[in-house]
């Protein structure tokens, strides 16, 4: 299934991220891609394969569910305003402050609009830091690597919260709800696979994981 002819290429809310042909990754990321479009058990396809390393492996998904989660706020982005979502939320119980420790050293409350362009702009600047993303295989990674890519699924995920809680009835309007319910299947099984995302910050769409994702 090739999600992206179901959005306008035109509303990526950032540039995608793509891997270099001929890399390591780049192959790697036609592999998880492959077993994605062929249909099988997402549950499944999710799981190391046994000559890859798992760094390699998070490195691919990360970047992926980047320009997945990318491409489907681009589709809504423009409901998403200071006017309509004054705060990132995800419902009444659940509120997003804003920290980088750069331009934000404090969590700060941000329309949610402010608070995704941030996220996105957050996550591009890490992915594209070859200390922490090498490039050449021969370039050990980090140690940090494996908490760094935990703190970019979990807020990655808040997209998806955020989307699904108030935005939802313009993605069915599209005829988009069953390609972001695989979408979010998919990411749902990676981060629960490799405990990427912490239970309590999957607790908003506890409800709906489930019912599609069980």
């Amino acid at each position: 299934m090739d999600f992206t002819k179901y959005f306008a290429k035109e509303k990526t809310f950032r540039p995608k991220k793509k891997f270099e042909q001929g890399t390591l990754r780049y192959q790697l990321h036609k592999k998880a891609q492959a077993s994605l479009n062929s249909g099988l058990d997402l549950k499944g396809v999710v799981s190391l394969p046994a000559e890859e390393d798992l760094h390699d492996w998070l490195a691919v998904h990360v970047v992926d569910f980047f320009n997945r989660i990318n491409l489907i706020y681009g589709t809504i982005c423009e409901y998403c305003t200071k006017e309509s979502c004054p705060t990132m939320s995800g419902g009444p119980k659940y509120e997003y402050m804003w920290c980088d420790g750069e331009k934000y050293k404090k969590p700060t409350a941000l329309p949610a609009n402010e608070y995704i362009s941030n996220l996105m702009e957050w996550v591009e600047k890490l992915i594209n830091n070859e200390t922490l993303f090498p490039v050449n295989v021969d370039v050990p990674f980090p140690k940090n690597f494996g908490p760094t890519c935990k703190k970019m699924l979990t807020r990655l995920h808040r997209v998806f919260v955020h989307v699904y809680i108030h935005h939802f009835d313009k993605l069915v309007s599209i005829g988009a709800e069953a390609h972001i319910n695989t979408c979010y299947k998919h990411f749902y099984y990676f981060v629960i696979e490799f405990q990427m995302v912490d239970p309590k910050e999957l607790e908003p769409l506890k409800d709906m994981a489930d019912r599609i994702c069980e």
